[in-house]
């Protein structure tokens, strides 16, 4: 959400045997969707113990044990025009075709696709690199005045074949005489059954993409008031071309990869698209800044929970924007749509309130994101240590804390908090309340765990740095917040913790269910049962 100016149920006793519910109405672009395995009323058998299949087991451990490819890093990103890109999808399944398409004011340029993990600690593996490709600059920039909509309207450069490409996320780096700039692409998984399933902010990444000098926060001049209101795929990245990624994501990717879970891949607007891969999942995550879904996204993942897929929010913020997906030049779900306060020219106000993009908890159609998130989006900004309360719990085992330990600077820069009177799920255990001030004011933020019947365990962090908090101390991006490496074990060990559990099924049948302490925190606050 950051320092925008003029900021203004479920049914819990669903079965796991009971799933996506009814797929065809839902959206834009899911309708007529079949899940396998699923009558036409979408609701199917489904498996408790669901692992994953031995072939994607075999390549999980085959992928991580090859070698790892330590250049993968910018070393030089140089002027803007010197190199930059985007491609015509967000995701491709393994041996699909993308289209890049490039500017450059080289000769020629070249391309290399590496993909993220943790390789013996290089981090990166290259799979692919082109030959040396000519290059040319392309035309500026146009907007569609109705919405401020910045579009590249550049021809497309050349196709790239994933064949052979392992599911993942993925660094395309663009290298130029004079500069280099990185594409992300995630490779995703067609199903996730048994495995835990790293769900990318693509929908956010580019909410905050100021490339062409606009994005849903402000203008050319800076401005809230000129921001566009809608936001296309069919531009390349600000900065370094992934900065969202590098940040909120890749470290997570690294760690996840490391413990050698099995894992699967893909994107919110890919699960906006089609629900079927969380089925059977047994994790969703959702990775440190993951601000803005659309409707479908967010039902999707509320019933993957009811079904019996843990989920875990690593972030703060998170659901906060309701969005709606619309054609670009590129084609279907190229534009992220986001009128905010100015909801009341938003062209569904008249006949689809569901669906207006405002805030999910704000009028026309008040939704609370704390219903799913357990959660309440409340500042920005902040900067506070985060301070340990239920010591005790599953999630901080091997830690070594003592209630009140705090770790400097973790909390920040957005936080949520439990507010118990927005609707809050039942039995919440709140087991980090941090005192912090945000604009003056005094407040606290919260990570919280609850459990749903399904036996699915949902935990968020409450801060937007936990991600980041697993590079503390190493200065990994550039920046740290002043974060120390015993941060790092503490955030770092919480997570592993959390990985595990979550990847062997639906948690509060193999870990302590929550014990409700919301009560005895928010003394005398009424509660609002989501």
């Amino acid at each position: 959400m950051d320092d925008e100016a003029g900021r203004q149920g479920h049914q819990p006793g669903l079965e796991r045997r009971r799933f996506l519910g009814a797929v065809g109405a839902a959206g834009a672009g899911v309708a007529g969707v079949a899940v396998a395995g699923c009558d036409s009323s979408g609701h199917g058998e489904h498996d408790r113990t669901a692992r994953p299949s031995r072939a994607a087991r075999r390549a999980v451990d085959t992928e991580r044990h090859r070698t790892g490819s330590t250049d993968w890093r910018i070393r030089s990103v140089g002027p803007q025009d010197a190199v930059e890109g985007y491609t015509d999808k967000v995701s491709v399944v393994p041996g699909e075709e993308f289209g890049l398409y490039v500017s450059t004011t080289a000769p020629d340029f070249r391309v290399s696709a590496y993909r993220v993990g943790w390789y013996g600690g290089a981090q990166a593996r290259l799979v692919w690199r082109s030959g040396r490709v000519p290059g040319h600059r392309q035309n500026p920039p146009v907007m569609i005045d109705a919405t401020r909509t910045v579009q590249a309207d550049w021809r497309r450069t050349l196709r790239v074949r994933t064949e052979g490409w392992p599911e993942g996320a993925y660094l395309l780096r663009l290298d130029a005489d004079h500069g280099q700039r990185y594409v992300p692409l995630i490779v995703r998984s067609k199903e996730a059954a048994g495995r835990t399933l790293l769900m990318h902010a693509v929908a956010t990444w580019q909410a905050y993409n100021t490339w062409g000098g606009f994005s849903l926060y402000q203008g050319q001049d800076g401005a809230y008031g000129t921001r566009s209101l809608a936001v296309g795929f069919d531009r390349p990245y600000d900065g370094n071309g992934a900065v969202k990624f590098l940040v909120y994501e890749r470290a997570l990717v690294v760690l996840a990869e490391r413990l050698g879970i099995p894992l699967a891949y893909t994107t919110g607007v890919d699960v906006h698209r089609d629900p079927a891969v969380l089925r059977d999942a047994a994790a969703v995550i959702s990775l440190g800044h993951d601000e803005y879904w659309t409707p479908q996204q967010r039902r999707y993942v509320t019933r993957a929970r009811d079904a019996g897929t843990n989920v875990a929010f690593l972030g703060a913020n998170t659901c906060y924007r309701r969005i709606r997906l619309e054609r670009g030049p590129g084609g279907a779900d190229r534009t992220v749509v986001c009128y905010k306060t100015a909801y009341h020219d938003d062209p569904y106000l008249a006949d689809h309130h569901d669906l207006v993009t405002t805030d999910f908890r704000q009028q026309p159609a008040p939704d609370p994101e704390s219903s799913l998130t357990g959660v309440f989006y409340e500042g920005y900004p902040t900067d506070a240590p985060y301070v340990v309360h239920t010591p005790g719990h599953w999630l901080f085992a091997g830690t070594g804390v003592r209630r009140g330990d705090s770790f400097a600077h973790l909390v920040g820069v957005e936080y949520d908090r439990v507010t118990p009177g927005e609707p809050t799920p039942e039995p919440l255990e709140i087991i980090a309340h941090s005192p912090l001030v945000c604009n003056g004011r005094h407040s606290h933020a919260d990570s919280a765990y609850y459990t749903v019947p399904s036996g699915a365990g949902v935990f968020a962090t409450g801060t937007m740095r936990w991600v980041e908090g697993l590079m503390a101390g190493t200065r990994e991006n550039g920046r740290d917040h002043g974060m120390d490496a015993r941060t790092a074990a503490f955030v770092r060990r919480t997570t592993e913790n959390l990985l595990r559990a979550f990847a062997a099924g639906p948690c509060a049948e193999h870990r302590p269910k929550p014990e409700d302490n919301v009560a005895a925190v928010y003394p005398g606050a009424s509660r609002v049962r989501a």
